[in-house]
């Protein structure tokens, strides 16, 4: 274990406590060194890649914000195209959900139609964190941001959480799952299934930011659990159109989670007991439909 060496490099400028280098280390554990790497712009991208600097020790490119998984097919193209891809080289793309939910969204939709070879992985840390948490349209319901803030007007915001998993599986792909950095073992074991397929591939990770959300930096992956366990981030994924699995959960009321995040401090207030109600339902409607 010791002579082990990461795929993605230690010595990034990440934050402290940040938790998407795990999400990408186990996704290259899985993937091996035979891989290409495309990344939107966002915080991995920010962070592993200082003039003169990278962490990837694979193959990689960063395209434009918008459109990381049309140039992830191109790859993908130019390897079939060149040999047949022999090799067995897989591409395996990341976006937040910023480019995920809203700037790329047009381009990884394009992806998934065409069922281009490649391996999406959206690390979701629910608000455009890297450019000082503004809020994307994978924000979740009564969360503060500053583009959606608590204050007279309004409780925060008051849009609810776009279902990428879901929006994925309706262009009719062959896998789409869901899994956090919590659980690390049942995240490899999903991109290896991935690596199996041929075509396009949706894997969804829920990567909290101890800077967005406000919370502790040892409390990462904790919080992950525990934002499973209330049935926030429902764990699940799909073959062929049909759910096969989802993780069972120890359910905790969602404001065990919530009140423990400054992004929801003021959710505590008498005045907002039906926003936390609200969230509490949309807990409950994850935990019938995935059978949580």
């Amino acid at each position: 274990m010791t002579e082990k060496k990461n795929l993605l490099a230690s010595g990034h400028k990440a934050c402290p406590g940040c938790t998407v280098p795990l999400c990408v280390n186990k996704v290259l554990e899985a993937t091996g060194k035979n891989v290409i790497a495309v990344t939107a712009t966002g915080c991995l991208e920010t962070f592993t890649s200082l003039i003169n600097y990278s962490s990837w020790e694979v193959p990689w490119i960063t395209p434009l914000f918008e459109n990381a998984p049309s140039v992830a097919g191109g790859i993908a193209a130019a390897l079939e195209a060149k040999d047949g891809n022999k090799a067995g080289t897989k591409v395996v793309a990341f976006g937040g959900d910023g480019s995920t939910y809203d700037i790329g969204i047009g381009s990884l939709s394009g992806m998934l139609e065409r069922n281009d070879n490649v391996i999406y992985i959206c690390y979701d840390n629910e608000a455009y964190m890297n450019t000082g948490v503004q809020r994307s349209s994978g924000t979740p319901y009564g969360a503060t941001t500053t583009t959606s803030p608590q204050g007279d007007a309004s409780p925060g915001n008051l849009k609810y959480k776009k279902n990428m998993p879901e929006i994925a599986r309706e262009h009719g792909i062959r896998y789409v799952a869901t899994a956090t950095v919590s659980d690390p073992k049942d995240l490899k074991k999903k991109v290896e299934k991935a690596m199996e397929l041929n075509g396009a591939a949706y894997i969804h990770v829920l990567t909290p930011c101890n800077l967005g959300w406000g919370f502790p930096s040892e409390k990462a992956i904790e919080m992950a659990r525990d934002t499973v366990n209330a049935g926030l981030f429902p764990i699940f994924e799909y073959v062929d159109g049909e759910l096969v699995s989802s993780k069972k959960i120890k359910k905790i009321p969602v404001k065990d989670v919530l009140f423990r995040q400054k992004r929801y401090k003021h959710l505590k207030s008498a005045e907002y007991e039906n926003i936390v109600n609200e969230i509490q339902a949309i807990a409950d409607r994850n935990i019938e439909k995935y059978h949580l």
